[in-house]
C-alpha cells in the first residue's frame, strides 16, 4: 500500500534525522521526568521520545516496517505501534524504551487503540477489511469483526463499551460493541474519512474527513449524522479540548478549530508542513501536533489558541493515535 499522505493512505519521505538534547536526559536521570510524546516516524523507522517540558527527544527506539500508528495504554506503561509495510504491531515496554514483543498480522495495519481497561488492543486491517481484537500479552488474536472498507482511525469510548472505525474506501464509520465484538451498524460520514475521535463523555465521534475537507459529527447513541463543519484542506485527524475541536489539515499546514456546541468554525493556526497527529494533554491545557514533512512536533495553548513550542524530532513524524504518556 504505497498511496501518498493526500490520498488517506501512507508514504515513505527522505530527510534528516535531528539529534535530540543531553540535558533532558540528565532530568530523567534524577527522576524529574516530564510527560512525554510516542512520536512514530515513518521515513526514519523509529518511535521517538519527545520530552514535552524540556522540547528534546531523550530516546530512540528502533520500530522497522515503516510505522505509523501508535496507542498509548491508560496507565502510561505500553505503546503499541503498527508498521504497515512490515504487518507487525510492536510492543514497547514505555519506561525502558525497547520493544518487549512483535505481534504479526494477517493484514496491513494502520489505525490501532488500546481497551481502556487494558485487557486487549484493537488494530484495524486496511485491506481485508477487520478489525482484530488481540491480547497484547500473547499477541493472540482473540475476535475479528468486518468493517467497511479501508478501516483507519480506531477509538474507544471512555468506558470501553463500544468501538469507532473510520471507515476510509466506505464514507462511514462502523461503531462495534467491545463485549461480544459485533458490529451495531454503520453511519455514513464525508468523503474519505481517516481519524475518528470520541469525546470524554461517550456521547460524539468526530471523524476527519480527507476529502470531504470537513469533520463530521455522529451522534454513537442514536447512530445518526448530527453535523458537518467545514475545515481545512486534506484535514488528518481530530483532537478535543477546551469546548473546541481542532483538526490538522495536511495540505493546508493548518490546524482547524472549531466549536463543539454550534459546531462553527473558530480559527485556523498555521503549523508546520503536513500536519497529521494531533492529541490532547491529560490537563487538557495543550494540544500537540506532529508535522510530518517539517519533522517536528507543535503545541498549541488550547485556550489562547497560541503556539507555545517547536520541538524537532526524527524523519517523518506521523503520530496516527494516542501518543501522550503521562510520567508523574
Amino acid at each position: 500500500m504505497r498511496r501518498l499522505a493526500r490520498r488517506g493512505g501512507y508514504a515513505r519521505r527522505a530527510g534528516v534525522i535531528l539529534a535530540g538534547a543531553g540535558a533532558a536526559l540528565l532530568l530523567c536521570a534524577l527522576g524529574v521526568c516530564a510527560d512525554e510524546a510516542f512520536i512514530t516516524e515513518q521515513s526514519g523507522d523509529e518511535v521517538s521520545v519527545l520530552d514535552l517540558a524540556t522540547s528534546a527527544v531523550v530516546a530512540r527506539i528502533k520500530v522497522d516496517g515503516k510505522p505509523a500508528g501508535i496507542a498509548m495504554a491508560r496507565d502510561g506503561k505500553t505503546a503499541f505501534v503498527t508498521s504497515p509495510e512490515g504487518k507487525y504491531v510492536s510492543v514497547i515496554d514505555a519506561a525502558a524504551r525497547k520493544i518487549v514483543r512483535r505481534i504479526p498480522m494477517p493484514d496491513t495495519p494502520l489505525g490501532i487503540a488500546v481497551d481502556p481497561a487494558g485487557g486487549f488492543i484493537c488494530v484495524a486491517g486496511f485491506y481485508q477489511p477487520q478489525l482484530y481484537k488481540i491480547d497484547p500479552a500473547t499477541g493472540a488474536i482473540i475476535a475479528t469483526v468486518t468493517v467497511g472498507a479501508s478501516p483507519s482511525g480506531v477509538a474507544f469510548t471512555p468506558d470501553g463499551r463500544l468501538i469507532a472505525t473510520a471507515d476510509r474506501d466506505d464514507d462511514q464509520i462502523s461503531i462495534i460493541d467491545a463485549a461480544s465484538f459485533t458490529r451495531l451498524g454503520a453511519v455514513k460520514v464525508g468523503a474519505h474519512p481517516f481519524g475518528v475521535t470520541i469525546d470524554p463523555q461517550g456521547k460524539r465521534a468526530y471523524t476527519a474527513n480527507v476529502e470531504g475537507d470537513d469533520v463530521s459529527v455522529v451522534d454513537l447513541a442514536s447512530r445518526k449524522l448530527v453535523g458537518t463543519i467545514a475545515v481545512g484542506k486534506r484535514p488528518y485527524a481530530v483532537a478535543l479540548a477546551k469546548g473546541r475541536g481542532f483538526t490538522t489539515d495536511q495540505y493546508g499546514g493548518t490546524v482547524s478549530i472549531f466549536d463543539l456546541d454550534t459546531l462553527r468554525p473558530v480559527q485556523r493556526i498555521s503549523v508546520g508542513d503536513y500536519p497529521e497527529g494531533i492529541e490532547t494533554s491529560a490537563d487538557g491545557k495543550s494540544v500537540y501536533v506532529a508535522n510530518w514533512f517539517s519533522n517536528e512536533v507543535w503545541a498549541i495553548n488550547a485556550e489562547t489558541l497560541k503556539v507555545t513550542a517547536k520541538m524537532p524530532v526524527g524523519d517523518g513524524p506521523r503520530a496516527f493515535g494516542t501518543f501522550l504518556r503521562e510520567t508523574h
